[in-house]
């Protein structure tokens, strides 16, 4: 694991490096597959290699159900890639590209080092080739609607705008984050758009469980397959996953979801911690709802499932 090492003294900046690391991701994914039909079957974003393997670390939802992935290196030759690891918490993906493909590799930064205010490089490949300087403005807790959370997120700006993927470097050019998402508060309670960036701090603990499993080795946690949106506290339910635990328990887009586990809660991280304390996947989730008119929550009991075998995944995982 020497290679994935944190810095112990700082290095300069290699631009050519840096920018050399950076690759462009193209994937395929079958219509049938469950993120087809929100995520689309053909998708491109940015990766970054991490070691001299050529192992490439990306946004997992880029490559997620895949049947073909290609790589495109920054002197535009194009190689084929395998899913290695796809870990749905972080929201992390591992390729490994072949046929010959090699490139310089990035180290990992601390990202517990970094601070609001610092200037980082935000770059993208492919197609979308980019480097871009940008702030880092905040540094906070995210809660997603699709059973998603980050206890700590990266918020950069100026807003990119092939940030799914992208690499987010400090001035020694390592790694302190991939890019995830485009924001409209990249300052909380301000309408400041921005980059939402993974911090690489997420990848370190699992990394030698991804590359010998494709999977951590803990428990996973359950899942319901709910797309939701928080409103005063309380949770509406606006999407359920086709076949889905939700959607089998009879749960329903306009369904409101009041109490988890026979507890209250205060918000979409609230409810996600409440939701994923009560056991691993598998457990059956009691949640208490309020429908259509009716005043008096109705118990919905959902058998959870663990989301990454519900998933369409290639193969080579």
């Amino acid at each position: 694991m020497d290679g994935y090492a944190l810095a112990a003294e700082p290095e300069r900046l290699d631009p050519e490096r840096v920018v050399r690391s950076v690759v462009g991701i193209r994937a395929v994914v079958p219509p049938d597959s469950q993120s087809a039909r929100t995520l689309g079957t053909e998708r491109e974003g940015s990766g970054v290699v991490i070691d001299g393997s050529g192992l490439i670390l990306t946004i997992g939802y880029t490559v997620m159900e895949a049947s073909q992935i290609e790589v495109t290196a920054a002197d535009g030759r194009r190689y084929p890639a395998n899913m290695v690891a796809y870990d749905p918490v972080s929201g992390f993906g591992l390729l490994r590209a072949e046929m010959g493909f090699a490139a310089p590799w990035l180290r990992l930064a601390d990202a517990a080092a970094v601070k609001e205010g610092d200037t980082l490089l935000a770059l993208s490949g492919g197609d979308n080739r980019a480097a871009v300087a940008v702030k880092l403005v905040s540094k906070r807790e995210f809660a997603g609607y699709w059973e998603y959370l980050l206890d700590e997120a990266l918020f950069t700006f100026p807003p990119i705008r092939a940030f799914n993927g992208a690499a987010l470097v400090n001035r020694e050019g390592r790694l302190v984050g991939v890019g995830s998402l485009l924001v409209m508060e990249a300052v909380e309670g301000r309408g400041l758009p921005g980059n939402l960036f993974v911090p690489i701090s997420a990848l370190e603990p699992i990394l030698a469980d991804l590359l010998a499993y494709g999977q951590r080795q803990e428990p996973a946690r359950p899942w319901l397959g709910v797309t939701l949106r928080e409103e005063l506290g309380r949770l509406m339910v606006e999407k359920v996953s086709p076949r889905g635990p939700a959607e089998s328990a009879g749960l329903r887009p306009g369904d409101w979801i009041v109490g988890v586990g026979g507890q209250r809660f205060s918000g979409l991280a609230d409810f996600y911690r409440k939701l994923w304390g009560l056991g691993p996947a598998g457990v059956v989730v009691p949640l208490e709802v309020m429908r259509g008119t009716t005043l008096t929550p109705v118990p919905v009991p959902v058998p959870s499932a663990d989301r990454v075998r519900f998933l369409r995944l290639n193969p080579t995982l």
